[in-house]
């Protein structure tokens, strides 16, 4: 198969390093020159000035989507347009109604289209799921989630705090991420509480989300996402009747990855504990590709995640709807 990568900055070149040997990068595409020619250069693949002729190539089977937020979903249609599968990053549009119009078009084209949430494919989170699978901690009571950054000099300035070009702040950057998590494990979630403040970066967009997503049994995700966390921190913590996960760390800056299973005793006390720990590079990214590229080969859809990610972008509409901020 033969693809093409449209943004090659720091995401789009982690997914071209994630990229299957077989799978052959034939083209590349940036609005800024100087990382398109890097890149270009690195990965040994052919550059390309404009996005018109980087899709006439011949034998398209996909193309990568790693730009900012605003020109996700004008590339997705485009690439979709001429029949070419997309894997397009989170949040996958602007907005709702952007990445609804993705998906209608897809529909009509029979192109695959998945939406790249890659924490859902980090090893501890595999884990819980296989966990709670198995019924380790009993039916899921609620979830506590946090996730934050501490954000850099002048990052109040980056076109993440414009909100025509990232649709928004916090919510839609890591708070996306949460959200995404939090549904596969509770299902169907709404919106029950939400506050998005701007406490610290002086912008239009907020640095901190406060959220409280509730399904039809009543089970809650709390949740928070920030920029102002200073030391970046990633915790998960999914609480059933007879035990609880605790997830801690995505590697890196975020701290070593782990995931405790805690369980319950009959006579309760002190919890019976296992810790898994893992140490070896992110494979995140090359397990969320791998699974896109399988679905091409095979012709399967189980990287089919478009509803999913609607709901997503639907959840986070509704948050800016109440708190002001559409």
């Amino acid at each position: 198969m033969r693809g093409v990568i449209v943004g090659c900055g720091l995401i789009g070149k982690k997914r071209a390093e994630s990229i299957p040997e077989d799978i052959k990068l034939v083209g590349c595409f940036d609005s800024d020159p100087a990382t398109l020619d890097h890149f270009s250069k690195y990965f040994h693949v052919q550059s390309y000035s404009n996005l018109e002729d980087l899709f006439l190539l011949e034998d398209l089977s996909f193309v990568i989507i790693a730009t900012q937020h605003e020109s996700l979903s004008k590339i997705a249609k485009l690439a979709i347009g001429k029949g070419i599968s997309v894997f397009v990053e989170k949040p996958g549009a602007i907005s709702f109604d952007e990445l609804k119009s993705v998906a209608n078009l897809s529909k009509s084209k029979n192109t695959l289209v998945h939406v790249g949430y890659n924490h859902r494919f980090h090893p501890a989170i595999i884990k819980a799921q296989e966990l709670v699978s198995i019924n380790s901690i009993g039916s899921i009571m609620f979830i506590r989630g946090r996730y934050g950054h501490g954000g850099r000099i002048g990052y109040e300035t980056e076109w993440r705090a414009d909100k025509s070009k990232s649709g928004g702040g916090e919510l839609i950057d890591q708070g996306a991420h949460l959200i995404e998590i939090a549904q596969h494990f509770l299902g169907d979630v709404a919106v029950d509480y939400a506050a998005t403040p701007t406490y610290f970066w002086k912008m239009d967009v907020e640095d901190n989300v406060f959220i409280s997503l509730i399904n039809e049994f009543g089970c809650i995700a709390f949740l928070q996402a920030s920029c102002t966390e200073w030391k970046n921190m990633f915790s998960l913590e999914i609480y059933g009747k007879n035990g609880k996960l605790d997830i801690s760390g995505l590697g890196r800056s975020y701290g070593q990855e782990t995931i405790t299973l805690h369980q319950m005793a009959p006579e309760m006390g002190p919890p019976n504990s296992q810790t898994w720990t893992y140490t070896e590079q992110d494979l995140s990214w090359q397990i969320e590709l791998n699974q896109f590229m399988d679905d091409l080969k095979f012709g399967t859809r189980k990287s089919d995640n478009l509803e999913s990610s609607l709901k997503v972008l639907s959840i986070i509409q509704d948050i800016y709807v109440r708190t002001g901020r559409c």
